[in-house]
């Protein structure tokens, strides 16, 4: 039986809540943070208190955008629920994996003679959700991740635990503009196939080889791939259903097409399994 503490959230008046601790590690106040930015530290994202601008801040913004890291500006009352402690204003959060330049793997990839396989995410914001589709990805054998640095889930120990370790395994690149990046990989040679409800191809029966330099992009869970980012594609597929859901969970769909670029990779290669190299 609930009680009637159980209906109040903050104060019986509708006060604020208690902060609940973030689960990343934590860099606060905007010197510790600068310093962090100069020796070359990781870093997420940086919150920074609105209106409080001085030659510090002014700074930070500029380091962070040198090093493609998010800053925010929110209002005092966000950095105060993130954090029971003293932040002064601005709160870094520290990544718990390394950003790796696109472009050196795409090139280490070619150079070894391999047909990458990329996944773009199209702001994907839960981060049980991407880490699912970075495990998904580790299994299928794509060989990075690429991700906006701006609008994206959060890279933090749940998305970690959810992805079984894959986030320790699996290259993921941070880029500034997806719209360059798929420009950029389409001149290397890339096809980029969108996995999206907006077309009347579906995977099941339009065949899209997906052997070659591959990028699959998949978009937000709430309205899908952006309309500039779609109309860059080379392939449009859907995932066929057949009951009365319209949509599949995106860690789910990302799951099966990159299955089927999966088996027909396998396919191509002779080898029942890259683990076992078993000749079909």
């Amino acid at each position: 039986m609930e009680s009637r503490k159980d209906k109040f959230v903050g104060n019986r008046y509708g006060g604020p809540r208690t902060p609940k601790e973030d689960k990343s590690e934590m860099i606060f106040g905007s010197r510790p943070i600068l310093e962090a930015l100069a020796a070359g530290k990781v870093l997420e994202k940086i919150f920074l208190q609105r209106g409080a601008r001085n030659p510090t801040t002014d700074e930070i913004v500029k380091l962070a955008k040198d090093r493609e890291v998010p800053v925010v500006t929110v209002p005092i009352e966000k950095l105060n629920n993130l954090t029971r402690k003293n932040h002064q204003g601005a709160v870094a959060l520290i990544s718990p994996i390394s950003y790796q330049p696109l472009s050196e793997i795409v090139t280490s990839l070619f150079e070894q003679g391999r047909n990458p396989l990329l996944l773009i995410l199209d702001r994907i914001t839960d981060v049980r959700n991407f880490g699912s589709i970075a495990r998904n990805a580790e299994c299928m054998g794509v060989d990075a991740i690429v991700i906006p640095s701006r609008g994206g889930a959060q890279i933090n120990a749940d998305a970690m635990k959810t992805s079984a370790g894959a986030l320790n395994l699996v290259p993921v690149c941070r880029e500034p503009n997806l719209k360059d990046t798929m420009d950029y990989l389409k001149d290397y040679g890339f096809q980029i196939v969108a996995c999206t409800e907006k077309t009347e191809h579906q995977l099941t029966d339009f065949a899209v080889d997906m052997v070659g330099p591959t990028a699959i992009l998949m978009g937000s869970e709430e309205d899908g791939i952006s309309p500039e980012y779609l109309k860059r594609a080379d392939v449009r597929l859907r995932i066929p259903l057949m009951g009365q859901i319209g949509s599949l969970n995106v860690s789910v769909a990302t799951g099966i097409i990159l299955y089927e670029a999966m088996r027909q990779r396998l396919k191509d290669s002779g080898y029942s399994s890259l683990n076992k190299l078993e000749p079909m």
